[in-house]
């Protein structure tokens, strides 16, 4: 029995727990309207709905949250919460839901969005109500129920016009300040601000403030301005222009009298101000007087009218442009001829040199006469001037000196030849005018004492080319002329080629000559043949010629290589030819007329006879008909640039002294056959290697 007893005491927590059980079913947010005007209230509502396995009292926890942030929470055994928010304004817009705890458990209502319609009115302050023209109204637009951000607008309300605006954004602050000045005219202002949000759930905009008013004083009054001259002023009476103003107290003001952009008269502290002159036609104009004080200006302006006495004196010259130690006249006059005192003055110096007290001057010019000279006319006081008559004496051109910029009278053709051509004295502007031979090239104006510098640029080869240049300027004398002047052309190497007789092979111990030949250059002309790595040349010659000879004796297996030839000028550039191999052979048994046509042939290059065409076919570079030294046998480039060009293994008899040595046996010796046109003839001329650009 106490066994049944003890099994039903352990089972009786199990049998409470199954009565306390609970489940959530429902969790809503509910609001009489989702949009509230600002200003009244929101009355949220969360209910919840629970399911029990029995019947049993039990404690809710209600959390009201608005943007996910807590707003407010309460418990209670009742099956709703209720949260009220009174006045509702802008700022409490957004996305509102609850959520019920019980038991362990908890649940969500859905969100429920609420929007604030419209804004509180700003209140609108001013710092002073009262001021004076010249200062500034601060005011003040506070939101003070709102959150920020905001704009605030501020508007100076205008009876005739559209308001004055002004805006500030104010992000931390419910709160904004501006300034307006007050200006001129001003009497009592009104003020009104607003205010706006813009923010996630939409923008609005308040009603108006409250109107400020603010009161202007006027620290003085529009000023007055008045002439005591006559009536009808003429040129020498006199001129009083009064300007006066009323202060509403003592303040430190400023008053002017200006003409145009010119200040005459000004004073501080005075509430008037007089300016006076003897009348001059310069007087005739708007005159404005004004009274400032801090930012305020006042202005009141009138016309003066001031009749001519007479009109101003004309300077009239014999000439403004003469030569040195001419005639010079002045004479000075007044249209109506009337009764005067004249000066006649020269400048500079600005003030000016009297040269005479009268109406007429005369002098013989010279350079120092050169300035600006005018005419003064004095009747009762009044004094005035001509217009400026600029005189300029001439002094001739003294002739002028043509020299190179670089000192050199030697150029490379193509080139730039600077020049210069300047005389020691004469009066500017001088223009300088350069002649190669009869022909004009360029005329340069120099407008101060220096030199004019010329370009000419060498496109074509002449051997001596003339210059010279003239001068002149506003001096009747004619143009005065350089002496000449010759700069020599210098053409740089061109087209060079290169080889040698016997071509290729040479026997052991026997000579070679080696025909180094440029097309095209100015003489003298420098050669030298090298062995290749070789630093210092075999051989040197200065030659006024386009080609030179080396005949190299007793040739050995160690001179066998390759060998070129390098030619240069005073253009200070150097040529180089292609390489040219030679080679060593051991002498045949038939040696007997191997040296003596060697040195046949060499004989016949050193003598200067005509015969390099047997070695060299010829050609040049012609850029004009002003061609430079080329080679002597161009005469026969023609022909050979229109023949064909054959190779073919001859054998060439020794008893030509002409040909190169041949050898019989198995040794080869190949010729140029070249074919004209016609085929009517050959003409056999031994292979020589050159430049690339060589036939």
């Amino acid at each position: 029995m106490y066994f049944a007893v003890l099994v039903i005491l352990l089972h009786c927590p199990s049998l409470k727990a199954q009565d306390s059980v609970i489940t959530i079913n429902k969790v809503e947010l509910t609001v009489p309207s989702q949009k509230v005007k600002n200003g009244m209230s929101i009355e949220l509502t969360c209910i919840v709905d629970i399911s029990k396995s029995a019947s049993f009292w039990m404690q809710h926890a209600f959390l009201f949250y608005k943007d996910d942030s807590l707003l407010y929470n309460t418990t209670s055994e009742q099956d709703r919460a209720h949260y009220k928010i009174f006045p509702a304004r802008f700022a409490d817009s957004g996305s509102y839901k609850c959520s019920v705890k019980a038991n362990g458990k908890i649940k969500s209502s859905d969100d429920l969005d609420v929007q604030v319609e419209g804004l509180s009115q700003p209140k609108l302050t001013a710092l002073k109500t009262e001021l004076k023209e010249g200062e500034v109204v601060t005011l003040r637009c506070e939101e003070p129920e709102e959150k920020p951000p905001f704009i605030f607008v501020f508007k100076k309300l205008l009876s005739s016009q559209l308001p004055q605006v002004k805006k500030k954004q104010e992000l931390k602050e419910n709160f904004a300040s501006v300034e307006f000045p007050v200006e001129e005219g001003d009497r009592i202002l009104r003020f009104q601000c607003i205010a706006q949000v813009n923010s996630a759930v939409g923008s609005e905009t308040s009603e108006p403030s409250n109107v400020t008013l603010v009161t202007v004083v006027e620290p003085f009054s529009h000023p007055k301005l008045t002439s005591k001259s006559p009536r009808n002023i003429t040129e020498g009476d006199k001129i009083d222009i009064v300007c006066t103003t009323i202060l509403a107290r003592e303040y430190e003001i400023e008053i002017l009298i200006q003409k145009d952009r010119r200040i005459l008269n000004s004073a501080r502290g005075q509430n008037s101000l007089t300016y006076s002159a003897i009348a001059t036609v310069e007087n005739n104009g708007n005159y404005t007087c004004k009274v400032e004080l801090g930012r305020v200006s006042k202005t009141t302006s009138m016309h003066i009218v001031v009749e001519e006495l007479f009109a101003k004196p004309i300077l009239t010259p014999s000439l403004t442009d003469l030569d040195e130690n001419q005639r010079l006249s002045l004479w000075c006059h007044i249209n109506g001829s009337p009764k005067a005192n004249f000066s006649i003055i020269k400048r500079p110096p600005e003030n000016g040199v009297l040269l005479k007290t009268s109406s007429n001057f005369t002098i013989q010019a010279q350079v120092n006469d050169t300035g600006s000279y005018v005419c003064r006319a004095e009747i009762k006081g009044i004094i005035k001037e001509s217009n400026p008559v600029q005189i300029t004496v001439y002094a001739p051109v003294s002739e002028p000196v043509l020299s190179v910029a670089n000192s050199s009278t030697e150029m490379v053709l193509g080139e730039t030849l600077f020049l210069r051509c300047q005389s020691m004295s004469g009066t500017p502007p001088i223009n300088y005018t350069l002649f190669r031979g009869n022909r004009l090239i360029h005329t340069i104006t120099v407008f101060n004492n220096t030199y004019a510098e010329f370009r000419d640029r060498q496109t074509k080869l002449n051997n001596l080319r003339e210059y010279r240049c003239e001068a002149s300027n506003r001096h009747s004398h004619e143009k005065r002329s350089s002496y000449k002047m010759n700069i020599t052309v210098i053409a740089p190497i061109r087209n060079i080629s290169f080889g040698s007789l016997p071509h290729g092979e040479v026997e052991d111990g026997g000579d070679i000559n080696f025909l180094c030949i440029v097309g095209e250059g100015s003489l003298p002309i420098d050669f030298r043949i090298f062995k290749q790595n070789d630093q210092k040349p075999l051989f040197y010659e200065s030659k006024m010629e386009t080609r030179v000879v080396w005949q190299k004796k007793s040739l050995s297996k160690q001179d066998a290589g390759k060998y070129f030839c390098e030619a240069s000028n005073r253009a200070r550039v150097t040529v180089r030819s292609n390489l040219l191999t030679v080679k060593g052979k051991h002498p045949s048994m038939e040696m007997s007329g191997s040296t003596a046509a060697t040195n046949s042939t060499s004989e016949k290059l050193e003598s200067g006879q005509n015969h390099y065409t047997e070695l060299y076919p010829g050609s040049g570079y012609i850029e004009d008909s002003e061609s430079p030294v080329k080679s002597t046998g161009e005469n026969k480039g023609s022909d050979h640039e229109s023949a064909e060009v054959e190779y073919t293994e001859v054998e060439v008899s020794t008893s030509d002294p002409y040909k190169a040595p041949v050898k019989k046996g198995t040794d080869t010796v190949y010729s140029e056959i070249r074919k004209a046109n016609n085929d009517s003839g050959e003409n056999r001329h031994s292979r020589i290697e050159g430049s690339p650009d060589a036939t």
